[in-house]
């Protein structure tokens, strides 16, 4: 993309507004806010504290449009295999096509196939729901144990928690996915067997990590249970029919997804049984609405009214132009906690690409780091360095207006906390405003000469605000799959694929490898000096 026009137009705007100042831009312009903000069906998503004038948006909209996004968007839900590097389709968006029009893959339509798995989903989980599916002893479940790792974990866990308002009373769910055995038996400390449901997700079903914990779970509960007892409490959410059936699973509780489902785009398919058995199958299909929403508002929004390319080319902006290496996400409700772990695999599993789609090394950088934590709690640790320290770090901060509790009085504080940050990383603080202020509280001008370089903020720093009107399943799927095409759109600016994830299989090779020679007498496997004499410290002190 370097070398189109757009974006040399870009390089030279930026040496021209690098200096200017977010105070002066809003000062200039009474109507900046109506400009750069957007209402959507009960979401706001304000970015005028983004340091990009009229010029700045209109030349990254003009690069949006050299870089045929809109385009490619169209081919991605029309079943294109866009994913080259395995030939495969990204049909994530039909999972959540409430409108149920045809959607063709090789010919086929996979809208039949995504209603069957869906029905079969619900009848499942209103028996579950109902009582009316009971464990081997009778009794109703009341726990429900999803054992994943990755795209399998993450997006459930995520939506589970943000929508806990919405579980049923009867239900709590809990989710495993660390190999590190403690995260499983910390979970089976806090469960009965009598009344658990374990779903084991894995697309093949030899997910080395999840099948280790699902084995030691099906070990526990069959300490007091017999092996016919494995079909009450056990479901698999798999294409694995022969694997599923041999662990002891009835195959007729094996809920399928398919290929074209990508693993951190997976929460829309049968991989949200827990969410559909947690919130039921009438508010998960208000999560599939919410999403299917979005779908239709990036595909058909033109360029300076569409919400999850503008969040792409802001993005660029700071990743590409200004230096930035990382993004923050703040969301002030506790129940998205989990939102940026999620965010994080779906951005930089999806875009942390060294090549183009074509194999060619890519000319300048690509996905950011994204982290975070909620606010409050994250204002008392990490905001020192957004408001003072040397790295420039976009936020998006996320905060719903109506809670789903009655206490006002925290929800107007946490609102208020979040207004205030952007605020203050917008404008700062001048050195005459410090002056001043230290001035009014009667320090000395001694003290005041000392203090001074500490109390000044430099300000100027970016931040996009997204408002909830509440967190309802359907916002809660819009907002994700605001996201999910925001990190789309940045693949095809930056001309990689966002849609495999070869990074993540050296490790899992060099790990099988390794495994042998921590249980071995001798070392097999050829290893560096280091690994090797890890190894060997390891397997000498485990002796003792």
């Amino acid at each position: 993309m370097k070398n189109s026009a757009a974006w040399q137009k870009l390089l030279v705007h930026r040496d021209a507004v690098v200096s200017q100042h977010m105070r002066d831009l809003f000062a200039a312009d009474p109507q900046r806010f109506s400009r750069l903000s957007l209402q959507l069906d009960g979401m706001l998503i304000d970015y005028s504290k983004h340091r990009v004038t009229g010029e700045t948006m209109a030349l990254l909209f003009e690069l949006a449009r050299e870089a045929r996004v809109a385009e490619r968007a169209a081919a991605m839900v029309s079943g294109e295999k866009i994913n080259s590097t395995e030939n495969r389709a990204a049909l994530h968006t039909a999972l959540r096509n409430r409108a149920n029009a045809p959607v063709m893959l090789d010919g086929h339509d996979v809208m039949p196939d995504i209603n069957r798995v869906l029905a079969h989903m619900g009848r499942f989980s209103d028996a579950v729901r109902s009582g009316a599916w009971l464990g081997h002893t009778g009794k109703p479940i009341t726990d429900i144990v999803n054992i994943g790792i990755g795209g399998s974990d993450l997006g459930p866990h995520m939506v589970c928690e943000a929508l806990r308002p919405y579980g049923h009373p009867r239900l709590t769910a809990h989710f495993v996915s660390n190999v590190d055995a403690s995260h499983l038996f910390d979970t089976l400390k806090r469960i009965t067997p009598e009344s658990t449901l374990f779903i084991i997700a894995s697309k093949t079903f030899t997910t080395q990590e999840t099948l280790a914990n699902a084995h030691t779970a099906r070990r526990w509960f069959l300490r007091n249970a017999d092996d016919a007892a494995i079909a009450k409490h056990f479901v698999a959410v798999s294409t694995n029919a022969s694997a599923v059936g041999e662990f002891g699973i009835d195959t007729a509780n094996m809920f399928e997804f398919w290929d074209w489902v990508g693993g951190r785009y997976s929460l829309w398919s049968a991989i949200g049984l827990s969410i559909m058995l947690f919130i039921g199958p009438e508010r998960f299909g208000e999560l599939l609405v919410g999403a299917h929403e979005m779908d239709r508002h990036f595909l058909s929004a033109p360029a300076e009214k569409n919400a999850p390319l503008i969040l792409a080319l802001l993005g660029l902006w700071y990743n590409n132009f200004l230096g930035a290496e990382s993004h923050a996400v703040i969301p002030y409700d506790q129940h998205m906690h989990r939102l940026p772990a999620y965010l994080q695999q779906l951005d930089m599993e999806s875009n942390g690409k060294a090549v183009t789609r074509d194999g060619k090394a890519v000319d300048g950088a690509t996905g950011p780091i994204v982290w975070g934590e909620p606010g409050t709690n994250s204002q008392h640790a990490f905001f020192q360095l957004l408001h003072q320290g040397t790295r420039l770090v976009p936020v998006d901060f996320i905060a719903a207006i109506r809670p789903h509790h009655r206490e006002g009085e925290h929800q107007t504080m946490l609102l208020a906390n979040c207004l205030a940050q952007s605020q203050a990383l917008m404008r700062g603080k001048t050195a005459a405003e410090a002056h001043a202020e230290m001035l009014a509280q009667g320090l000395s001008m001694e003290a005041i000469g000392a203090l001074l370089p500490h109390k000044v903020f430099s300000g100027n720093r970016p931040s996009t605000t997204i408002l909830l009107d509440e967190l309802t399943p359907r916002i809660l799927g819009m907002l994700i799959a605001l996201y999910e095409h925001k990190v789309f759109a940045q693949g095809i600016l930056w001309n990689v694929n966002s849609f495999d994830q070869w990074g993540v299989e050296l490790g899992k090779q060099l790990a099988g490898r390794i495994l042998g020679d921590l249980q071995g007498e001798s070392i097999v496997g050829e290893h560096d000096v280091s690994t090797a004499s890890l190894i060997d410290h390891v397997r000498s002190r485990r002796t003792k």
